[in-house]
């Protein structure tokens, strides 16, 4: 008799916390996100390796993948294979895909060069789009994406991997809103790998990403796009003054149409901002520090916070509380502009933080041609 009772407080407490999580839950871009509520998304193009973080999303039945424009019928053979999708979601063209589907939103995996025709495609159906970093290849892109956007009442979004680091969220937290180490002094970014050869990225995704063209250079823009970004939302959404840029070929052999390394320099009033992007590092790195007027805190990883706060001697390293569905995530995130949840204005996702980092990068590849400072207008 005993044991029956303490089986049914058991299962009564079970059910209880089951209800209470699913209330709490109710009112979150997670439950809508990842409940019934699923997105209903399209895809432009499978040449961005980038693809393969959706295609796993859509397997463990977080999102679903109503339509794919992709012309390169080995990478619709490679996906329809990976995740089974069946061959009635497969077009040539977005417009025609379009035509027949009405998702939540368009998500571009293509080249940068042509993120302005996947707005330009879209915009007019009223389908918000989300491409992957960096929002254009350049300013003159930028600016017509985002007229479009404007015209058709669209969201435009840009997606990128250390937005969703709950490190970079804490050290924003801590400056912003908490003031804990006072006015910004400095920022320094670095982010890179041993390259794109070199780890092994598709052969699709290589051909682009090293095509000055398509990807409007090398290493400056596939990884000075992260230093940008996060540094325009430090500075409250403000673009710096100068740029001043040196970019290499160190493995011209490997890399011939484009840099291999970039060291950017962002002058403002009273700070500076470091950008060091690189194919040529011994390890993958994307952390960020910023000093300030009475301490230093660095994202260290994803996952860990190294600081000096309020004048102290030594450094403290914590792990970052975790974050809510609609900032760890680009589904969740995604979910939550289009639901009215978030307003994305000036964000790390925003058109008007990513139209200055395009300005940065376009003023970088201008400041080491001509071997000089570039003032920002």
């Amino acid at each position: 008799m005993n044991t029956m009772i303490k089986l049914t407080k058991h299962a009564q407490k079970a059910v209880y916390s089951l209800v209470v999580f699913t209330v709490l839950l109710s009112g979150s871009p997670f439950a809508k996100t990842y409940g019934q509520e699923k997105l209903n998304v399209a895809l432009a193009g499978l040449s961005h390796d980038h693809v393969n973080l959706i295609m796993n999303d859509y397997s463990k039945g977080l999102v679903h993948i109503i339509g794919i424009a992709e012309s390169n019928k080995d990478l619709v053979e490679k996906f329809r294979k990976r995740a089974n999708l069946p061959d009635s979601i497969f077009y040539n063209t977005l417009d025609d895909l379009l035509k027949h589907k009405k998702p939540d939103a368009v998500l571009a995996f293509n080249a940068i060069e042509d993120h302005l025709s996947v707005v330009e495609t879209a915009a007019p159906y009223h389908i918000s789009v989300m491409v992957e970093k960096p929002l254009a290849v350049s300013f003159k892109h930028a600016e017509r994406m985002i007229q479009l956007a404007k015209k058709y009442n669209i969201h435009l979004l840009t997606n990128y991997e250390t937005t969703w680091y709950a490190s970079n969220q804490e050290l924003y937290q801590k400056i912003k809103k908490e003031q804990s180490i006072g006015n910004i002094r400095k920022m320094i970014a670095h982010d890179g790998h041993k390259g794109p050869k070199e780890i092994g990225v598709s052969k699709e995704f290589l051909a682009w990403l090293t095509d000055p063209v398509k990807n409007g250079g090398g290493a400056v823009i596939d990884f000075g796009c992260y230093g940008a970004n996060l540094m325009t939302w430090m500075m409250d959404g403000k673009a710096p003054l100068s740029v001043t840029a040196v970019l290499k070929q160190i493995k011209k052999d490997v890399y011939p149409k484009v840099d291999d390394d970039a060291t950017i320099l962002l002058e403002y009033p009273d700070a500076t901002g470091i950008i060091e992007a690189s194919w040529n590092w011994p390890f993958n790195i994307k952390d960020f520090e910023v000093f300030g007027q009475s301490g230093y805190l660095q994202a260290v990883d994803p996952g860990n916070v190294r600081s000096r706060e309020h004048n102290k001697d030594t450094y403290q390293t914590r792990q970052p509380a975790a974050l809510p569905a609609s900032a760890s995530g680009y589904l969740g995130y995604l979910s939550a502009v289009l639901k009215g949840q978030i307003n994305p204005a000036n964000d790390l996702s925003s058109t008007e933080n990513n139209l200055i980092v395009v300005k940065i990068l376009e003023a970088a590849k201008e400041s080491a041609k001509k071997g000089q400072k570039v003032y920002l207008k």
